[in-house]
């Protein structure tokens, strides 16, 4: 995705196409449509993307291209509304915080969409988590999945405490095949079922252990509340044949929820939550690994000094742009003062988790 900090991306669908896909907010099948960038247009297919963010007025798309597309450097790209965080950045900010601490994260871009020629606002042209992801990286082809929804908390029950129908509910293979899901099963049950005394020495024949705890730091840090039962991207490294996490969907973060409400900044204890967490940090060698390298983070990157300089950047590019969206152009008052609320909000969760290092001996 090799764009100008702030392209203007135009999108043109039939009119009747459109509104078949308005009256089935949820269809995943892609509608014929054209993208335009830097005066080049393309064939595209289009779906609405998201969870509970289909139902707002400003939606996000999943955008499919016929073939690689030389210009997005992609078969496939994201394009996030953003809608519910008011400062519009939190979502690059966290993936450039997880690549500044050493974990992976989806590459990110600020754009401003036209739709059939009238202004959709701005955008975060994302990613997709595929093995052109792994390509670009230069890690070993694998299976790849995406955490849907809060069933893919690593445990045997739901978040409401109910059975799950399948150890992989919840769980969208965008990479593999039906043995991978049934790897997927394997690495859930082992979660649940090795014994207290060996799961250390265990679990690491199916999970990178070290890239998890630097995992946790980054979601721990960012306060994402919902990362530990969806919002992330589960890889199965060939090389290794152990697990890793990537994060994905990470605009609800830095003291707002996501609704966009604030969140104080200790809703999210240090130890975290969901069934793998807690084995692991009941492993006394990974919880001194957690604390030692939480410590270092919280040291050098989760600081006012490191994160003010990004900040700044991103929410002046996005500035001018904030009065010709369409769904946000009310809310320049707000926007204008989220780069303050995020500092206090680093700087308060930094202090927090400093003062309960300590619950991690």
């Amino acid at each position: 995705m090799q764009l100008n900090e702030i392209s203007t991306i135009k999108i043109s669908i039939e009119p009747k196409l459109l509104q078949s896909l308005e009256n089935n907010i949820w269809q995943e099948d892609p509608i014929p449509s054209k993208i335009e960038i830097n005066n080049h247009t393309y064939d595209i297919g289009i779906t609405y993307r998201g969870n509970h963010t289909r139902k707002f007025n400003k939606k996000s798309y999943r955008i499919i291209f016929n073939e690689y597309n030389k210009e997005f450097a992609a078969r496939e790209v994201h394009l996030n509304a953003e809608y519910c965080d008011p400062s519009l950045i939190r979502n690059k900010l966290s993936f450039e915080f997880f690549k500044k601490i050493g974990s992976m994260a989806p590459d990110s871009n600020h754009v401003f969409l036209e739709f059939n020629g009238e202004p959709a606002g701005i955008y975060l042209l994302l990613e997709s988590v595929d093995d052109l992801f792994l390509q670009n990286r230069q890690l070993s082809y694998g299976p790849i999945y995406y955490a849907t929804n809060h069933k893919t908390n690593f445990s045997l029950l739901t978040t409401k405490g109910k059975l799950k129908d399948s150890l992989i509910s919840g769980y969208l293979r965008k990479l593999g095949d039906d043995k991978d899901d049934l790897e997927l099963e394997r690495f859930i049950a082992k979660i649940n079922t090795i014994p207290r005394h060996v799961f250390g020495e265990e679990i690491e024949k199916y999970l990178d252990v070290k890239k998890y705890l630097n995992w946790l730091c980054g979601v721990i840090c960012t306060q994402n509340y919902d990362a530990f039962i969806q919002n992330y991207a589960l890889h199965r490294n060939g090389q290794t044949g152990l697990y890793e996490m990537i994060p994905w969907d990470f605009d609800a973060t830095f003291g707002r929820n996501w609704n966009g409400k604030v969140m104080k900044c200790d809703k999210v204890p240090i130890e975290g939550f969901n069934t793998l967490t807690a084995r692991l940090l009941d492993v006394k060698e990974f919880r001194n690994q957690y604390q030692l390298r939480l410590n270092e983070i919280l040291d050098t990157h989760f600081t006012t000094s490191e994160l003010e300089p990004l900040i700044s950047n991103l929410h002046s590019k996005l500035g001018s742009y904030l009065s010709h969206d369409p769904y946000k152009k009310d809310t320049v008052e707000l926007f204008d003062q989220e780069p303050e609320f995020m500092m206090n909000f680093i700087l308060d969760r930094n202090q927090y988790l400093r003062n309960h290092l300590k619950d991690l001996e």
